[in-house]
């Protein structure tokens, strides 16, 4: 188990991708903390990975809150006596619009979210990671910085500013041991899009099948990749696997943007 003995952070456990990384963190050994602005979903989910609570704690959290990041950091460090990963899946991404359109506002509050959310979060669990000897820090990016896909200016713009404060973070904190790197992966099947392609399919007057052909078109391996896969980077990340790996980015979108 390669995270066993480990305690990791996962912020932004939901429906979808946080949820994958905090089951394949405690499959693979780790103590896990649980973070996301509603208390009552943290507890839900908590049950069902671990219903006797042992290796599982629930810290709401408001990344954009810089007391509250600083506040899942101790929490950790109170309850398992460690920090040694964080994996940042919480963003904004329900936000759309283009140039013309996008108000300037809900470019403020994606990258308060996308942007500085995550370098709070990474300032506050500097202390602990440095005093354990080092540690591994996740960053979730999205393929939407690098290619437009849907109408979603603010989203890809703040996607794209993580991945520059990801390199400059990387070399910061490399002499204390602490790693950065960055999972990218494009269209994610699970709940989240799994209700927008049934929302496509029904606005265009198609089937769900059609609407998922035009999205796996460009990609060689025809297939949108899980929630699960994107998950399994993660693990690889924040484990000791990846000791020697860090400011990089690793896509996880079965070939459909290649470089």
């Amino acid at each position: 188990m390669i995270l066993e003995g480990k305690t990791v952070v996962v912020c932004g456990v939901g429906p979808g991708l946080g949820r994958e990384v905090a089951e394949k963190a405690l499959r693979d050994g780790a103590r896990v903390v649980l973070a996301a602005r509603t208390a009552s979903k943290l507890e839900a989910a908590a049950k069902e990975l671990d219903s006797s609570g042992e290796s599982v704690a629930c810290v709401p959290t408001d990344l954009t809150d810089e007391e509250q990041c600083r506040a899942l950091a101790d929490a950790a460090v109170a309850r398992f006596g460690s920090l040694d990963a964080l994996v940042q899946v919480a963003a904004l991404d329900s936000v759309f619009g283009g140039l013309a359109d996008a108000p300037l506002e809900d470019f403020e509050r994606t990258f308060d979210t996308n942007v500085l959310g995550p370098v709070r979060l990474a300032r506050a669990v500097r202390p602990a990671m440095k005093q354990g000897g080092g540690g591994s820090i996740v960053l979730v990016g999205s393929q939407a910085m690098l290619m437009p896909q849907t109408p979603q200016i603010a989203y890809g713009t703040s996607k794209g500013g993580l991945l520059t404060a990801m390199y400059y973070m990387a070399k910061e904190l490399g002499p204390d041991r602490i790693r950065v790197n960055m999972v990218v992966p494009t269209w994610m099947w699970g709940p989240p899009v799994e209700a927008y392609v049934k929302m496509q399919a029904r606005n265009l007057d198609t089937t769900e099948e059609e609407v998922v052909s035009g999205i796996t078109a460009n990609m060689p391996l025809g297939e949108i990749p899980l929630d699960d896969d994107v998950a399994e980077a993660v693990i690889f990340f924040a484990s000791d696997r990846a000791r020697m790996i860090t400011g990089q980015r690793l896509l996880v979108n079965s070939g459909e943007l290649m470089r």
